[in-house]
């Protein structure tokens, strides 16, 4: 098995701020910054994100303008190409043809916008993803394999970073085509959203690790995202959501990834108030810092 990306030590970046959405205003180059800064002082050498769009641009500039020992994993983040009737997340929305069209353009478009991003900073982008999690049966933005297939040929031709998909663990069982063509397999790997305890996350993530292994023998395997929430307001197991654990969950895989140099993207850097009803939603709350940037 070759080694593409080098141990390093990963976590999801999303700086949006109280205020601030991917829909509104962005963090300003100071904001980022001070969140950089942060991130480098504990020891990060790998960032993601998810869209090539103006907050990743800033990222990169911040990067490359400060010298910063920082290397981007980016991606886009689709549209749905498909209606996806078993979506339990989108009131049983059906879009129309036209709406499905104009989503087809936009991702190409975002693909277009990615390889430029690759262009512009082949230094601070160390690999490149054609989407997340597109596939499982209740993603609100389904997108057929044989086009996340063609935009990773498209990446391929346009640059020269190694090209990933970010899915779920059980979805790469009918992803084989695609996973053959990619450099890297990306895993999502949560055990809060499996229903399950802080006493056997660690095992749950090392078993699906092997899971995917088993599928990919030949491929380098790593999490794009994994972690605990510290809140929450769902159906997870109750009294499992909470700060106590999250130190846990991530020493107990911090010292296993280490120790077995593998890569692994924490979700998420900071809290992220924007994507909750209420503060007390599990997607606000999944941040190693709080939203004023302090260690929780």
């Amino acid at each position: 098995m070759a080694i593409i990306l080098p141990y390093g030590k990963a976590i999801c970046y999303s700086g949006y701020r109280q205020g601030q959405s991917p829909k509104t205003e962005i963090p300003t180059k100071e904001q980022i910054a001070e969140d950089l800064n942060i991130l480098v002082k504990d020891g990060y050498q790998y960032i993601r994100m998810y869209d090539p769009n103006l907050h990743a641009r800033r990222v990169l500039e911040i990067i490359r303008e400060k010298q910063l020992p920082l290397k981007c994993m980016i991606g886009i983040d689709s549209d749905p190409e498909v209606n996806n009737p078993n979506c339990p997340f989108n009131d049983g929305r059906e879009y129309s043809p036209e709406e499905l069209r104009n989503n087809i353009a936009r991702n190409d478009a975002e693909i277009d916008a990615l390889i430029q991003l690759a262009e512009e900073f082949d230094e601070e982008i160390v690999a490149l993803s054609v989407g997340n999690e597109n596939t499982p049966e209740w993603t609100a933005h389904m997108v057929p394999a044989k086009r996340l297939l063609s935009h990773a040929e498209r990446l391929k031709k346009a640059t020269n970073k190694p090209i990933t998909f970010c899915e779920i663990v059980p979805a790469w069982e009918k992803l084989q085509e695609l996973g053959n063509y990619l450099d890297i397999i990306s895993i999502h790997s949560y055990p809060l959203h499996d229903g399950l305890t802080i006493d056997v996350a660690l095992k749950t993530n090392q078993e699906h690790l092997q899971r995917v292994k088993n599928i990919f023998p030949n491929k380098q395997v790593i999490f794009t995202e994994m972690g605990w929430t510290t809140m929450t307001n769902s159906k997870m197991k109750p009294g499992q959501a909470c700060v106590e654990n999250q130190k846990r969950y991530i020493a107990e895989i911090s010292e296993w990834m280490e120790r077995e140099h593998i890569i692994g993207f924490i979700f998420e850097a900071f809290d992220e108030p924007w994507k909750g009803n209420t503060p007390a939603d599990s997607e606000c709350n999944w941040g190693l810092y709080y939203l004023d940037r302090t260690h929780k």
